[in-house]
């Protein structure tokens, strides 16, 4: 996709048959690369031993707080999608809202936090559990592109609204 600047508008050309994106949507190949990564780093904490493994899950738990602070377009993982991934991919063919995958975001930040506090007070089994929590969203949403925090988002919305 191309965008063209004349004066103040911006007009979005896609190719044939790709619809354009919605204001602020995101390419949902992006949180799945991301989680791709995630899930990684996640099983390396759980197989690295302490204190490289708790370094690493902080290190994780930053990551996501940016992305649920400022939305999963800030990451650096998104970064790497856009710079050296997306532009090897066909266009999409779809867009998604922002808001899910930051909600999820959120969720992996909290089992990062339980994770670590659990690691520092020396409870190893419940960090453990609570990465290993972690590890299978990411895993649904890196091989399948099932993002659970995204769907706890959505049963949440329904019911309040």
């Amino acid at each position: 996709m191309s965008t063209t600047h004349t004066g103040d508008a911006a007009t979005r050309r896609t190719s044939p048959g790709v619809p354009s994106p919605p204001q602020g949507a995101i390419d949902p190949r992006g949180p799945q690369f991301t989680a791709a990564l995630t899930a990684v780093v996640l099983v390396a904490v759980l197989l690295l031993p302490s204190p490289a493994n708790v370094v690493l899950l902080a290190a994780q738990a930053v990551l996501f707080a940016i992305g649920a602070l400022r939305g999963v377009q800030a990451t650096p993982h998104a970064w790497l999608f856009r710079t050296v991934v997306r532009p090897r991919l066909a266009p999409p063919t779809e867009w998604e809202a922002p808001e899910p995958p930051r909600f999820a975001q959120g969720v992996g930040l909290a089992f990062a936090v339980v994770g670590l506090v659990a690691f520092l007070a020396g409870a190893t089994v419940v960090g453990q559990v609570a990465v290993g929590a972690a590890l299978v969203a990411a895993l649904l949403n890196a091989v399948f592109a099932f993002c659970l925090g995204c769907e706890v988002y959505l049963l949440l919305r329904r019911a309040t609204a």
